[in-house]
């Protein structure tokens, strides 16, 4: 990937010197970038988009990088992107659906948001590009666990007990399942899977109790959410305990367990940044340049909407008249925002429909790859 520092100057003697077209219509998708908050830049969006494709398994080889800037436009080649045959052919077939859509055939190009939305925030099309198996059972059928398990009954995360297994490291290979369980009568509610991919990311499936691939985890006894949430989460890591746990005869201790997850990831890292091509892990921060894309595009200001339907912001004002604004406030500098399900029927045209949420379960879920 290319270093923050250059990325800027790289870009800007592409846009000046290169050929528009970069890659045969079928395999080029235009995206729009539409600035969102003041500090945004186009390198900074072009950064996001890389940690994003990267949390769906592209390989991004250095050189050629298959990401072409335009003056406010992304152009990518699929080709370049070092995606495996599996995902190259899903991604063709959601690129083609994109290329059908109303948006697509008046603006010549989706919006940059909409597109991250697309990809990680439907979790099918998460599922069908990082290779997540339908059963539960194709996954272990992949990894030999280590006979220790860990228990863990003041979960972060889970509403419920949780039994935590593991394979050993194999380079850039390795699985950690947790078993949900009823803290009472110790029935299997769900299971959540993390696997390390070839490129040094995380990939995470969510099983229900028969081991059935589930697009999110059950909110009665869960915050887990979609993939998405796990992918906010996480960081790129493994994620030592937030919280001191009680020792169970026949599991590892607390400090057992605690130590193993941080020594599990310490060996991720090691291997990650050993890494020659893909995203800089030794600036993970980056990955918040890919969450501001799809929460300011699912949340838009004003202003952001302005740029997206290109009209008058005094026009996309009197649209919006009477909708409800509200500040995101993690980050609040995004200003004051709407809800993209709110604002979508009011736009000049109609995108390829998203999820209602990226991060959590929605009445929405869209999977555009059947």
């Amino acid at each position: 990937m290319l270093r923050l520092v250059g990325i800027f100057l790289c870009f800007f003697m592409f846009s000046a010197t290169a050929p528009k077209v970069v890659a045969a219509d079928s395999d080029r998708l235009n995206l729009k970038w539409n600035k969102a908050y003041p500090d945004e830049t186009i390198d900074k969006a072009a950064l996001g988009l890389e940690w994003t494709l990267s949390f769906t398994g592209a390989l991004l080889p250095n050189s050629p990088s298959g990401i072409y800037i335009d003056g406010d436009t992304i152009a990518l080649d699929l080709n370049e992107l070092g995606f495996n045959p599996d995902a190259l052919q899903q991604l063709q077939l959601l690129h083609r659906k994109i290329k059908d859509s109303d948006e697509y055939k008046k603006t010549k190009a989706i919006d940059l948001g909409r597109y991250i939305a697309l990809l990680i925030g439907s979790s099918e099309h998460y599922y069908a590009l990082t290779g997540v198996p339908e059963k539960l059972s194709t996954v272990l059928s992949n990894y030999q666990l280590l006979p220790e398990k860990a228990y863990v009954n003041h979960s972060g995360v889970s509403k419920q007990h949780r039994i935590i297994e593991f394979s050993a490291p194999e380079k850039r290979k390795q699985l950690l399942i947790s078993t949900e369980i009823d803290s009472v009568t110790k029935t299997v509610l769900e299971y959540e899977t993390i696997e390390i991919i070839p490129n040094g990311q995380l990939r995470f499936g969510i099983y229900d109790e028969n081991g059935d691939r589930s697009n999110s985890a059950k909110s009665s006894h869960s915050e887990a959410g979609k993939p998405a949430k796990c992918i906010w989460c996480h960081e790129s890591k493994i994620s030592q305990l937030f919280n001191k746990q009680d020792d169970f005869p026949l599991y590892q201790t607390y400090r057992q367990l605690q130590d193993k997850l941080i020594a599990y990831n310490q060996y991720l890292t090691d291997e990650k940044l050993q890494l020659k091509d893909g995203v800089r892990f030794s600036e993970l921060q980056q990955h918040t340049l890919s969450e501001l894309l799809y929460i300011s595009f699912m949340e838009p200001s004003a202003e952001r909407l302005s740029r997206e339907w290109k009209l008058p912001i005094e026009t996309v004002k009197a649209r919006l008249s009477g909708l409800p604004t509200h500040v995101y406030s993690e980050f609040p500098f995004l200003g004051q925002l709407y809800h993209r399900y709110a604002v979508e029927k009011l736009a000049p045209f109609r995108g390829l429909p998203v999820s209602g949420n990226v991060r959590e379960a929605s009445a929405i879920e869209v999977n555009h790859l059947r």
